[in-house]
């Protein structure tokens, strides 16, 4: 599967930074991942949704579905099984998702109730991504 990850603006915190590299380096042993950073502003809505155009969208939204683990990865099989190809995660700025924007997401994906800045749920979000893939493909990165 390909992975696209939308991110709004880049990141400002090195440890976030360092952690995306990482990550994306990662998901790009197990397929193809490649990331943008998406210029904050009025039309941050608007491009994210161009540039995902043709993919399955995941945004990270408060509002969305919590997974396990095991559960995230059983989603992305089923992805898999349908033969769907592309995947865009999309990761807002600070104000969250408008309703048009979310009315268009394949799946809202919360990770978990708490907060989280931005920079840091993208790099949570890629290392669960990362290990969806590993529990899939049968690598012992993944303990219960």
């Amino acid at each position: 599967m390909t992975w696209k990850i939308l991110a709004a603006g880049k990141p400002a915190l090195e440890f976030a930074r360092l952690g995306i590299e990482d990550y994306l380096s990662r998901l790009q042993r197990s397929g193809k991942a490649e990331i943008h950073f998406v210029k904050t502003g009025p039309a941050l809505h608007r491009r994210m949704l161009e540039l995902s155009e043709g993919c399955h969208r995941i945004l990270l939204d408060e509002r969305g579905a919590t997974f396990t683990s095991r559960a995230f990865a059983a989603e992305i099989q089923k992805l898999q099984n349908r033969s769907v190809s592309k995947c865009a995660l999309l990761v807002g700025a600070a104000d969250g998702w408008d309703e048009e924007t979310r009315a268009k997401a394949d799946l809202l994906w919360s990770l978990g109730p708490q907060t989280l800045q931005h920079e840091l749920a993208l790099v949570v979000a890629l290392e669960q991504i990362h290990r969806a893939q590993g529990i899939l493909a049968g690598t012992p990165y993944h303990r219960d």
